[in-house]
Order: C-alpha cells, then structure tokens, then sequence
C-alpha cells in the first residue's frame, strides 16, 4: 500500500524526524490562508505547492511550483487542481490531483537521499543513502553506483548508533551535523519497523545553510514516499486507514475485493489465469506471438466459477481489450468444472471478442469434450492444445478482427 507525501511527512514528523511546516488543501480557494499559515506572515517568503498523486516526475510535469505570495500559491492550485497529470509514471491520460500540499520552502546547502527497504539476497533490511540526493536513486545506482552506500540492518539490535555516525561521516556531515543525521537515520530505521513498511524513502534529505540557531546548518526531510505490507495492515489500523482509493485503479479495487489478483496493462489481449507463475508465462508467451497483455488475472488454485464471471467481467470492462485468453491448469480443480465454470462465466458476461481456452491437468479430456459443445452458442471461444497454442489463436483472432 502506497500513501501520499503528505502522510508520509506526518509519519516522519511524528517520529522525531525534522519537517518543514506544511497542510493540505482539496480547494484552490484555501491556498491563500494555507500559504501565509506555513509562510508565518504576509508574502515575501518561500513556499511550495506540490500535487499529491502516487506518481514521480511531478516537478518536471509542472506540478511542484514554488511560490513567494498568497496569489502565486492559489494560482498553482488552480492549475494543478484543474489539470490532469501526466509524466512519465502516470497512465498516458494523467492522472486527476484532488489534493495538494503546501509547505513551506527551505533554503538548501546540500542534499542527501536516505531509504530503508528489505534486501531479499541477504534477507535483511537494508539503510541506503548516497550524498547525491534529490534525483531517482535508480539514475545514480546507473551513472555513479560507488555514490551509494549501503548498510545491514541486524534484524534484533536495528540500526545501531555507530553505523549511523559512521554512514553520516561518509556521506559529509561534520560537527554537530552528524547527531541529527544520527537521529533520522534511527529514527527512520525504528518507523520502518514500526509500522511494517516494505519501503521508507525520504528524498531529499537536506542541510540548510547555517543561521543563528543552527550555526552548522539543520538536517530537514523535505519528501517522503513510504510504502507498506499489504498482509500486515490487519495489525496498522492507522496506516489501513491511510489508503486512498482515488489513487487506486477501480479494477483493481473491485478485483481485490472479490479475491482476485488484477493489475491492468496497455495490451489488448485479456489474460484469465490460475496462478502468479503461470500468469506470467501467458503473459509472456502471448509478447513472443507478437501480441500485447492487457492485464495479469490470477483466480486463484480453486477457480471457482463466481471468480471466472467476475475476471470475465472486469477484464472486459476494458475497453482495450479485444481478445481473451484463458489458461487454466487443473490440478487443484478439475478440468470439466472449470471447462463448464468459463463456459457459465462467458454466457452470463456476453462475449463479443475472440476467447481462447487452454486447460491442462486433471480430467482435461472431459473439459475440452463441453468446450466443443458449446461452440454454437459461444461461437467467438475456441479450444487450444498447449500454451504456444492458445497464443497464437488469440493474436491471429485479435489481428483478423482489426
């Protein structure tokens, strides 16, 4: 589960980690008040209005502007409350902003990045940091890999003191510098665990330039993203109650909540599965036919026949989709109830696109036998003998169809 930057700094701030004033706007109407509440007075200083959607490359995209006056704040809201975003993260539609955040600007001698997630090689979680902040980690790990530094967690004693110290002095801090570097390190380290995320990232980490009270500078979070494991919300009611729906793609909220595992793509050949494993072999068979997956749908090992309908259903609510491949292997579930379940499935959805069937497994002679029998009232289904098979038809059904 993923949260906005909004969130993400309250987490933060909550924790004991450093953030700079900032609140949330849903109306470009309260811009104005916003800007001179995290501003402190009238206009003249710096503030930043930033859309809050689940997607990168918002600054590029326009959709971060720094503003000095309450004008300037609401004229930013208005056009990023207004406007869809697109970057490349987003769908190539963009993506709507129904909130913004506006906080207040800091001056910026250096920047850092700082994150935590879990390293599956050394089954640990892992402290990343590099002195090169305030750009993708994946554009420094590619043209400067040494820029990053990397540090085990121990899974019971956390992030100790004197791996921070020694993390901060790598990454420049000096004097007085070092403690607070110190304290988000571990702070970061404990809310990570805490609150059983699988990513917490703050980008940038920045030293201010000095003033009378920080003569050596102070250590700011100024973005966070954090994400978090879905199979331990049960246990983080705060965190569950986080969630944004609107961020979310309704297939896929409608899929999870009929037990279905649904991600949409830009293909326009549907995928109905049983099984993670063998959805991502379909899907990469139907790529080597030459055609494009529409999405990856795992029913699960008993897809029963409520869950094909429902697959059935929200894949073709796509409207992409021009073609339908479904790919079960009966090992739990008998061929013949499945073969009988999509045949069901398919005359109560109503099919006006090539479908194409593939079974395997237990009683896969009888499945195929009541496949043949309905091809007159489903005269778009056709049966498949193997997997390369089942690709095949469905691009040659799909490209005939054009």
């Amino acid at each position: 589960m993923k949260i906005h930057e909004y969130q993400a700094r309250q987490l933060l701030s909550d924790a004991g980690v450093p953030v700079p004033a900032g609140g949330v706007i849903e109306r470009a109407e309260q811009a104005a008040h916003a800007y001179r509440l995290v501003s402190g007075g009238p206009d003249g200083p710096l503030a930043v209005v930033k859309a809050q959607v689940h997607a990168g490359g918002r600054g590029k995209a326009g959709f971060v502007k720094l503003v000095r006056s309450a004008r300037e704040a609401e004229d930013a809201a208005k056009f990023m409350l207004s406007n869809r975003m697109v970057s490349p993260q987003t769908p190539p539609e963009g993506l709507p902003v129904h909130k913004l955040l506006l906080a207040a600007g800091v001056d910026i001698a250096k920047e850092f990045y700082l994150a935590i997630t879990t390293d599956r090689t050394s089954r640990r979680n892992l402290l990343i940091a590099s002195a090169q902040g305030g750009v993708e980690i994946e554009h420094v790990a590619a043209t400067n890999p040494d820029a990053i530094i990397k540090e085990p967690i121990h899974p019971l004693m956390g992030l100790q003191a004197h791996q921070a110290r020694r993390i901060a002095y790598e990454l420049g801090f000096t004097g007085k510098q070092v403690g607070q570097a110190v304290n988000v390190m571990q702070r970061l380290a404990g809310l990570f665990l805490a609150r059983d995320c699988s990513l917490a990232e703050i980008n940038p980490l920045v030293l201010t330039p000095p003033s009378p009270e920080f003569p050596e500078g102070r250590v700011l979070a100024i973005d966070a993203k954090f994400n978090f494991d879905d199979n331990a919300l049960f246990r983080q009611p705060e965190i569950d109650a986080l969630f944004d729906p609107t961020e979310e793609n309704a297939n896929e909220l409608k899929a999870i909540s009929h037990g279905l595992s649904y991600v949409q793509l830009e293909g326009n050949i549907g995928c109905l599965v049983n099984g993670a494993g063998l959805a991502m072999a379909t899907m990469d068979i139907i790529k080597h036919a030459g055609g494009q997956p529409a999405n990856f749908l795992d029913v699960g090992g008993g897809a029963s026949e409520a869950a094909v309908t429902e697959g059935f259903r929200i894949i073709l609510s796509d409207s992409a989709v021009k073609g339908v491949l479904v790919n079960i292997f009966g090992g739990i579930m008998r061929c013949d109830v499945i073969a009988q379940a999509v045949i069901n499935a398919a005359k109560e959805v109503g099919f006006r696109v090539p479908l194409v069937v593939r079974l395997e497994g237990n009683r896969v002679a009888e499945g195929k036998a009541l496949l043949q029998a309905a091809r007159p009232e489903l005269p778009t289904m056709q049966a498949a003998d193997d997997l390369g098979d089942a690709a095949r038809k469905v691009v040659a059904a799909v490209k005939s169809a054009r």
